[in-house]
């Protein structure tokens, strides 16, 4: 697989960074993780967006323009002939002196790698089986508007899900509210209204998020963004994950009761579908 590390087009084996690199040492940058259909990135432009506006709040300067990322991410595809694939962005504040102070640390660390979409079986959709974590995030976060680079508490709470025979996460924040799953936004269907969590309660605010909001808008059904209890999500008619690398991934358990099939989640994934298709 070819990398692009830099400014550099690099076969994966060859591609390093230094060991004093921060974002190696202490998380310190940020990342975005988008498909690639039909040889093009979907949504690049706000998801680049949302990584220019976290690198002026970790005042962190990316050496090249929004424009120049999207003109290395399409050479990368073509270069790895991967037509359908997951594209991953990450940039980090770079090399450092030991300690937290980011003085004389730089320049940054730009890297794009590409992966094999997940192999599926047509006759077996994805369906996730969920369980509300012990773990918390910070109910009032602005770190939680961007993708940063340190994910401890995420992978150990997918590790805490996976030990109890489930797919997912339920992240709940510090005020015991649903916030989101650990890999991707919340959505839960409540008397035909597709609701999830607002923003500012621990929640990224999700590229593939927005896309199900505005499919809801054109497909008229109404939409509610509200707070949640985790034991009131027992009441819901349907429960789904959005993810930019999956998609829509239907939920069919929750904490271990089964969560009926909802003819609008279908609806709504099939209309992402026509989306990634036609962008």
């Amino acid at each position: 697989m070819i990398v692009f590390l830099n400014g550099q087009f690099l076969p994966e084996a060859k591609a390093s960074i230094p060991v004093n690199d921060r974002g190696f040492l202490l998380g310190d940058g940020l990342f975005e993780t988008m498909r690639v259909v039909n040889r093009r990135p979907f949504r690049m432009a706000q998801h680049m967006e949302r990584m220019m506006r976290g690198l002026d709040f970790l005042q962190i300067k990316l050496p090249f323009t929004p424009k120049e990322m999207q003109k290395f991410a399409g050479e990368l595809i073509a270069k790895n002939d991967l037509p359908d694939a997951i594209m991953r962005v990450a940039v980090s504040r770079g090399s450092g002196t030991r300690g937290y102070s980011p003085k004389n640390s730089g320049p940054p660390t730009v890297v794009i790698t590409m992966s094999p979409m997940p192999e599926s079986n047509p006759d077996e959709p994805l369906q996730w089986r969920l369980v509300t974590s012990s773990f918390r995030v910070p109910a009032s976060d602005a770190l939680s508007s961007f993708k940063t680079a340190s994910k401890i508490l995420n992978i150990l709470a997918r590790v805490e899900a996976e030990e109890r025979g489930a797919d997912e996460a339920l992240l709940l924040n510090t005020n015991g509210e649903a916030a989101e799953a650990v890999g991707g936004n919340m959505f839960w269907v409540y008397r035909d209204r597709i609701c999830t969590v607002p923003t500012g309660r621990g929640v990224l605010p999700g590229i593939t998020r927005a896309v199900v909001l505005e499919i809801c808008q054109s497909l008229g059904l109404e939409t509610n963004k509200r707070v949640i209890k985790p034991e009131m999500l027992r009441n819901a008619e349907g429960i789904f994950i959005t993810n930019s690398a999956l998609g829509i991934v239907p939920v069919v358990s929750f904490d271990g009761e089964p969560v009926a099939p909802s003819p609008l989640v279908d609806q709504i994934a099939t209309a992402y579908n026509e989306i990634l298709m036609r962008e």
